[in-house]
């Protein structure tokens, strides 16, 4: 058995703490998993990916061709990620951009996040909806990538873990004062599929 899932997005939307979240959910399943993680810039804005390998693997890096499952919690950013899907992969992306600097002061432009989201339709199923909105809709934006694992979890078949899974790492993992509010985005981000 093998699963692989890459997150994909920008410093400050929360990649590591989900990498971290889906791999202890299948460690507690009693599989092996790997983590690999690259970062851009070193700050809020910088590209951020992370790769959760589950079961029979060797190497913490999704090899080209092989991610199941791709998280994109920005949309140019899981662009970037399309060459490791498999055809039968399946990417569930936040619709909302994070404009680069570059783009804020007129020095490049962004592409239309559309354009951008039926590229990667040609690639792989694709899941799309605006979970930031909906995490702003709960209070509070850092819950995203709460939201977007939620959504993994209703259209994730071939998973090694369920949402239940998911809500017991929460509960070890996420401090009291915060935890109802990511188990409402978990919910939220499970039934907007």
């Amino acid at each position: 058995m093998e699963t692989n899932i890459i997150i994909s997005g920008v410093g400050g939307q929360g990649n590591l703490l989900a990498s971290q979240i889906l791999a202890k959910a299948a460690l507690n399943k009693d599989y092996r998993v790997r983590i690999g993680e690259t970062h851009g810039m070193a700050q809020r804005g910088g590209a951020v990916t992370s790769h959760v390998r589950i079961g029979d693997v060797y190497g913490a890096l999704v090899p080209e061709g092989k991610c199941d499952y791709l998280l994109g919690f920005e949309p140019v950013e899981a662009l970037r990620q399309v060459k490791f899907m498999k055809k039968d992969g399946v990417a569930v992306i936040n619709e909302k951009p994070v404009v680069p600097v570059t783009v804020s002061i007129g020095q490049a432009e962004y592409p239309d996040a559309n354009k951008v989201i039926s590229f990667l339709e040609s690639y792989c199923r694709v899941y799309r909806f605006d979970a930031y909105n909906v995490a702003q809709k709960l209070g509070n934006p850092i819950v995203m990538n709460i939201i977007m694992i939620g959504a993994l979890c209703k259209v994730g078949e071939k998973l090694p873990f369920a949402k239940e899974d998911i809500v017991e790492v929460l509960k070890e993992k996420i401090p009291e004062k915060f935890l109802d509010l990511d188990l409402r985005a978990l919910e939220e981000g499970y039934n907007i599929l």
